[in-house]
Parts: structure tokens; sequence; C-alpha cells
């Protein structure tokens, strides 16, 4: 019983190596969705995304930038910006931007 304690602390010690951005975070799953920015320019016609992903907190890979998901859409003008990140385990994670705007 005490080796599958310890193996399931060192599991959860280890989960936390790939931390994703995120308001909040689970130990087991994360599926977060919030806010980034606001601009004044009207309208958003166009939805553009951009990833990165991490994998066992050792290899970080992409690029969630708000200009690759500008660019990915053909967007000049943003209107606004959210981001989500999902993570599982901490093993995999992907931080996704999604850019609106004309």
């Amino acid at each position: 019983m005490k080796k599958i304690f310890v193996a399931l602390c060192a599991a959860f010690v280890c989960a936390s190596c790939g931390v994703v951005k995120a308001p909040l975070s689970g130990a087991l799953y994360t599926d977060v969705k919030d806010g980034m920015a606001v601009t004044a320019n009207a309208g958003s016609s166009k939805v553009g995304t951009a990833k990165a992903a991490g994998y066992l907190g050792l290899v970080a890979l992409g690029d969630a930038s708000i200009q690759a998901a500008a660019k990915e859409a053909g967007i000049t003008r943003i209107h606004h910006v959210d981001y989500q990140s999902k993570s599982y385990l901490g093993v995999y994670n992907v931080y996704t931007i999604v850019v609106y705007g004309e």
C-alpha cells in the first residue's frame, strides 16, 4: 500500500512539470477557455487559431502567438483574443490562441 501511495504522489509531482497557462488547472485534466484582450476595432467575421504543445514537461513546440493566429485567418484588424489551455495529466499540454477580427 505504501508503494502505491508513493507512486501516486510521484505521478502528481511529475504532472506539475507540464503546466499550461490557465486561470485554473487540474492535476488530472484541464480544459479552460478565457479572454485575453479586446480592442476598439469593430467586427469579428474571421477567426484564426495558433497552437503550441508540450510533452512531458520536457519539450514544447509551436507558435501560439497572436500574430500567427491573425496571419492564419488573414486578419489585419483584431477585435478580440481568447485562449484555451488543455492538459492531460501534465503529460500532454496544448495552448491555443484564438483571434477574432477583420
